[in-house]
This record gives structure tokens, C-alpha cells and sequence, in this order.
């Protein structure tokens, strides 16, 4: 079954008159939706860098603040929306400016939880860097918690991961985090 025919029988399922004039190109436009909200599967960390690693001496914190996000939670496949910042700390190579924002973008368009976007996106400027160290904090609004269950429209969740020097360095950490505020 296509994905278009499972959004035919959702709509079905939940009362709705699937032959209705509103609802006729419904499916096809949420499957088509769903495939570009879900683009990250499609793909690869080698793909998104595109080799734009350049050599440099700088070995300074390389801060990209404010990298707004659009995700789905894997538990109620709601939309979570936020912002994401991601340093690092250079040894002998600084990747291109976009590629930072591609890698949060690759991890956010997956069902994902909160948690584990954060941890893939470290890991994956660890990976593609080699530095020294590695920040991300990532702020967002989740649906699931806003639009059902508790319905609490002000909460919004904060994760981060700290690799290498900003997490065993406290002053690293400490000036990274009041870059961030």
C-alpha cells in the first residue's frame, strides 16, 4: 500500500468523507508533505558535508548559534520545533559554515526525540572534524506536549551533549554556554 492510500484510510478511519472536495488531493499532498518533513532518511553525513573541510590553524571555538530546526517525534509523530547552537573546537580542519546547519537539518528531518538529535549531531561534527571537542544545545517546542496530553503551551525542552574538551573542560563548557545566552 502507498503511502497515499494510507492517508486515504486514515482519513477514513478517523470519520472523515475522504471523497469529499476538500479532502480529494489530501492525501497525496500529506504523503508528499511526509516524505519532505521526513527527507533525513534519504540522507548521508558524507552527502550533506560534501568534502567542505578546509585546513586551518585556528584551534578557537567555532560557534554556529541559532540554527533553527523542524522535527517529528518518533512517540506521537507531532511536529517539535526549536533552534539548535553547535560548536567545536578545530585541530587542523574548520568545516564549511552551511554544512553545520545540513548536519542539524539531516538529523532533524527523522522521527526522532529530542535527546538523540542532539547526541547525532555532536557525534557527526566529532566524526567529520576530528576536534577537539564538540557543543550542541538544542531548544524546542514540542506539539505532543503543547497541542495533547498536558496541553502546556510555555514549556519548551533543552538537551545537550558535551564532547571532549567541553566536557572535561569547565571553563570550554562555561565559555561556550555564555555565547549561547
Amino acid at each position: 500500500m502507498s503511502l497515499e492510500q494510507n492517508y486515504t484510510e486514515i482519513l477514513s478511519q478517523i470519520g472523515e468523507d475522504v471523497s469529499r472536495e476538500g479532502l480529494l488531493d489530501t492525501p497525496k499532498r500529506a504523503a508528499k508533505a511526509m516524505k519532505y518533513l521526513c527527507r533525513g532518511y534519504e540522507q548521508t553525513l558524507e552527502e550533506v558535508t560534501n568534502n567542505a573541510l578546509f585546513s586551518s590553524d585556528n584551534s578557537e571555538m567555532v560557534l554556529v548559534r541559532d540554527i533553527e530546526l523542524y522535527s517529528m517525534c518518533e512517540h506521537h509523530m507531532l511536529p517539535f520545533i526549536g533552534k539548535a547552537h553547535v560548536a567545536y573546537l578545530p585541530k587542523g580542519k574548520v568545516l564549511g559554515l552551511s554544512k553545520v546547519a545540513r548536519i542539524v537539518d539531516m538529523y532533524a528531518r527523522r522521527l526522532q526525540i529530542q535527546e538523540n538529535l542532539s547526541r547525532q549531531i555532536a557525534e557527526a561534527v566529532q566524526q567529520v572534524t576530528g576536534a577537539a571537542g564538540v557543543a550542541v544545545v538544542v531548544e524546542a517546542k514540542h506539539m505532543c506536549m503543547m497541542m495533547r496530553g498536558v496541553e502546556k503551551q510555555n514549556s519548551s525542552m533543552i538537551t545537550s551533549v558535551m564532547l571532549g574538551e567541553f566536557r572535561d573542560n569547565a571553563a570550554t563548557r562555561s565559555e561556550f554556554l555564555s555565547l549561547i545566552k
